[in-house]
C-alpha cells in the first residue's frame, strides 16, 4: 500500500508527463504547420522565416523529449489528429487564397496565439517542477516574440 506522499508524488508525476507530452505534440503539430506554410509561401525571406520557425519547435520538441527521458518516461513520437486536420484546412484555404503570404501569415498568426493560449494554461493550472515550469516560460516567451515578428511581417504585407 502506497502513503499519501508516495500517491502525491505518482499524481504529481503523471500530471508533469500528461502535459509534457500535451505540449509535445502541440509541437510536432506546429513544426510540421510551418514546413507546409514555407511550402505554401510566394517569397525568399518569408521562405526563411518559415524555415527559422519550424527548426525553433523542433528545437523545443528536442528539450521537451529529453525532459521526458529525465522523468524516465517515453516521449510521443508524431503530433495530433487535431493538427493533421488543421493542416489540411490550410490546403483548402490556401487554394481558395491563392496561396499569397498574407494568408500563410494569417495562418501562422492564429496557430502561434493558440500556442500561446496551450503554454500560458498549463503554466497556469498545473504546478510543475522549477526546471520544467522554466522551460516551458521559456518558450512560451519564444513564441510571443515570433507571433509579434509574424504581426510585422503581416503589416508590411499589407
Amino acid at each position: 500500500m502506497k502513503t499519501t506522499l508516495e500517491e502525491a508524488r505518482e499524481r504529481s508525476h503523471n500530471e508533469t508527463v500528461n502535459v509534457l507530452q500535451s505540449i509535445l505534440e502541440k509541437n510536432y503539430d506546429a513544426e510540421k504547420g510551418y514546413k507546409k506554410a514555407m511550402h505554401d509561401a510566394k517569397t525568399p525571406a518569408l521562405k526563411n522565416f518559415l524555415k527559422q520557425q519550424a527548426l525553433q519547435r523542433s528545437h523545443f520538441a528536442t528539450a521537451i523529449d529529453k525532459a521526458l527521458h529525465d522523468l524516465d518516461e517515453k516521449p510521443k513520437e508524431s503530433g495530433s489528429v487535431t493538427g493533421r486536420l488543421h493542416r489540411a484546412w490550410i490546403d483548402i484555404k490556401s487554394s481558395l487564397s491563392g496561396n499569397d503570404d498574407e494568408a500563410v501569415l494569417e495562418e501562422v498568426i492564429r496557430g502561434e496565439k493558440a500556442s500561446v493560449k496551450e503554454y500560458e494554461d498549463v503554466i497556469n493550472k498545473h504546478t510543475l517542477a522549477p526546471r520544467i515550469n522554466n522551460l516551458l516560460q521559456s518558450q512560451r516567451a519564444d513564441i510571443e516574440s515570433t507571433l509579434a515578428r509574424v504581426r510585422t511581417l503581416e503589416d508590411l504585407a499589407n
